[in-house]
């Protein structure tokens, strides 16, 4: 699983000119599934995610997590985040976990996050959606679960 953050003065997510969500300030975070993620991965990667102190205290020190700030959560899916661009110019998705298991995890992702960090929105998934972002620094950082040693 890769979760993509970025921290954001606003962020919101419209489909066909609807606004379906909106944030201030706190996080905007693209997540990705690849084949043999779960929800323990889930889990751990939310767990993680959660506790980050990406944003800046007093001194300006990054020492300070989305609930020390009062921010707010736009969660969008995103499956170009498993991109393979190895071989070619045309991305390959072929690590990409198939959209029906991808809905079931990103549903279980979504409620399991709310529980969490009850300050959270969310874009739709699989939908065609415009989503709009002022960064914020720009500051941006990539979580992978292979990476922290969290399995698949």
């Amino acid at each position: 699983m890769r979760i993509l953050i970025q921290c954001v003065k606003n962020a919101s997510v419209t489909i066909r000119s609807k606004l379906i969500s909106q944030i201030s300030s706190g996080e905007l975070i693209f997540v990705g599934f690849k084949n043999g993620d779960d929800e323990k991965i889930a889990d751990k990667m939310i767990n993680k995610l959660i506790k980050l102190r990406i944003f800046p205290d007093s001194g300006g020190k990054t020492n300070l997590a989305i609930s020390d700030v009062s921010g707010s959560i736009l969660c969008v899916s995103q499956f170009t985040l498993y991109a393979d661009m190895s071989e070619g110019n045309r991305p390959s998705f072929v690590n990409c976990m198939s959209p029906e298991k991808a809905r079931e995890l990103f549903e279980y992702f979504s409620s399991a996050l709310a529980r969490m960090f009850p300050n959270t929105k969310f874009g739709i998934f699989q939908a065609d959606m415009e989503v709009r972002l002022l960064n914020d620094g720009p500051f941006t950082i990539l979580l992978d679960s292979e990476e922290l040693g969290y399995g698949a």
